[in-house]
């Protein structure tokens, strides 16, 4: 398995970026390496307390031997020569040297008289050997001492045992470094070990990677789920994400696609009849003019509806939303068509409160197209006699709704009301490219509002109703 798993296959590394093992291998290590540290530190304080403490007690054996050395009979003191075990026991490869005295007060009586002398004997312990450090003669020593009453002497007997330090400080050496090697040894193990453990662990994001770099083939793109296999739970919710953005993806270029063929399938027929009215006003035909600047008309309506259209429905991250003050945006809805209603001798009346604002949360330009729309709608279909009147409303609870007095529709338009392309049977002889009332619903439906579209005998009445609280 390759390493750079950070990175899709073919892409340029960043050469300061590590890769995902070499950070995982680098993440546990460096804890490893950090307890081993710690062990051979605590190690090493133990195995120093374990080496004073054992060669203390055979200086403290080579005391008590000393000791008995000096004896008391029938009143007078008497000094044995030492037992060549007293400080054979004390020799050492390293050729230790070994002092010792012996001494009654300020008399000595055997062994080195300028060996350091206690502060205060008779704070040693009785018949118990005590430890200390000293320097003599410029040599580090190891002081093993005692204080030894015998009966008749009021003066008690003061015994030391002094030895260098060059076996102590050689066996803790040793230990030290035997200890150090194994953690060494233990960690390089784990390195070893690490890896291909590692490499066991990151197959399934290999895996993962692998099934994203197989969308690579020519052709249509594939945006179906993610065939990686079994994942670990750690990987599920990348997948899951990456499944849900390949999701929207689709959404998202089917909506290019739909607009697309939309689009080419309904500027087919403007574009072929502007084509023919242009080779007619080229034979000198007066009427192609007029019928030119109709086609161009239409493709412009077209045109504009396509594009709010496929901007209603576009997919993607939301954009926040603003509050929309329904009045204001009525108004400027009502006062773009009243020309094109007194055309049609139709009344555009507004009833909404003079008071206060209604605001809703959405988006004002789709709450715009959304009554440009309906207005427009009642205005081409809802008075066919040159009569009527459209009544836009507005009530506090964030509800509009635009009402005609026309024929109404019948329950078979009303089932097929919102079908993109869809002309009606009541729309037969008027112009329009049946996306009015889809560009309706779509807006609409981003904005999470309702449509409600009934028969008002007269007329028809669509109601645009926001969520409570927005």
């Amino acid at each position: 398995m390759p390493a750079e798993l950070h990175r899709e296959a073919g892409a340029p590394a960043d050469a300061r970026t590590p890769a995902l093992r070499s950070r995982l291998l680098l993440a546990m290590i460096a804890p490893m390496a950090g307890v081993a540290i710690v062990l051979a530190l605590i190690g090493a304080v133990i195995v120093t307390r374990v080496v004073r403490t054992g060669n203390d007690r055979v200086l403290g054996g080579a005391l008590a031997a000393i000791a008995e050395s000096v004896q008391v009979e029938h009143g007078k003191l008497l000094l044995f020569p030492l037992h060549p075990a007293a400080l054979a026991m004390l020799e050492t490869p390293q050729g230790d040297t070994v002092y010792y005295r012996l001494a009654l007060g300020a008399r000595t009586l055997s062994g080195r008289r300028d060996l350091p002398a206690p502060e205060d004997i008779a704070a040693l312990p009785r018949s118990e050997p005590a430890f200390r450090y000293v320097t003599y003669q410029g040599l580090r020593l190891r002081l093993a001492e005692m204080r030894r009453p015998l009966p008749g002497l009021s003066t008690p007997v003061l015994v030391q045992v002094g030895e260098t330090l060059g076996h102590r400080q050689a066996l803790r050496h040793r230990l030290i470094a035997a200890l150090v090697l194994g953690e060494a040894v233990l960690v390089g193990l784990a390195v070893l070990l690490l890896r291909p453990a590692l490499s066991w662990s990151l197959r399934p994001l290999a895996r993962l990677r692998d099934a994203v770099a197989r969308r690579k083939a020519h052709g249509a793109p594939d945006l179906s789920p993610l065939d990686a296999g079994p994942l670990p739970r750690e990987l599920r919710p990348l997948a899951e994400a990456f499944d849900s953005l390949l999701a929207r993806l689709d959404t998202a270029t089917a909506g290019i696609r739909r607009f697309t063929a939309d689009a080419s399938h309904q500027m087919r027929t403007p574009l072929s009849a502007l084509k023919v009215q242009v080779a007619l006003a080229r034979r000198g035909d007066a009427r192609a003019l007029a019928a030119i600047a109709d086609a161009t008309e239409r493709l412009e309506h077209l045109m504009t509806q396509l594009l709010v259209l496929a901007r209603a429905e576009e997919a993607g991250v939301p954009t926040p939303r603003e509050r929309v003050n329904l009045r204001e945006v009525a108004i400027a809805v009502v006062n773009r068509h009243i020309g094109q209603a007194i055309d049609a001798g139709i009344d555009l009346v507004l009833e909404a409160p003079q008071a206060g604002a209604v605001c809703v949360s959405g988006y004002r330009t789709l709450v715009f197209e959304i009554l440009a729309n309906l207005i427009d709608n009642a205005i081409r279909y809802g008075a066919r006699d040159g009569s009527g009147t459209i009544t836009v409303a507005i009530t506090t609870p964030g509800t509009i709704s635009v009402r005609d007095t026309g024929p109404g529709l019948s329950e078979t338009d009303l089932a097929r009301l919102g079908a993109r392309f869809v002309r009606l049977e009541s729309s037969v002889g008027t112009r329009g490219s049946g996306l009015g009332f889809a560009i309706v619903r779509s807006a609409a439906r981003r904005m999470e509002a309702q449509v409600e579209v009934a028969n008002a005998h007269p007329g028809l009445c669509v109601t645009l109703i926001f969520p409570e609280g927005s």
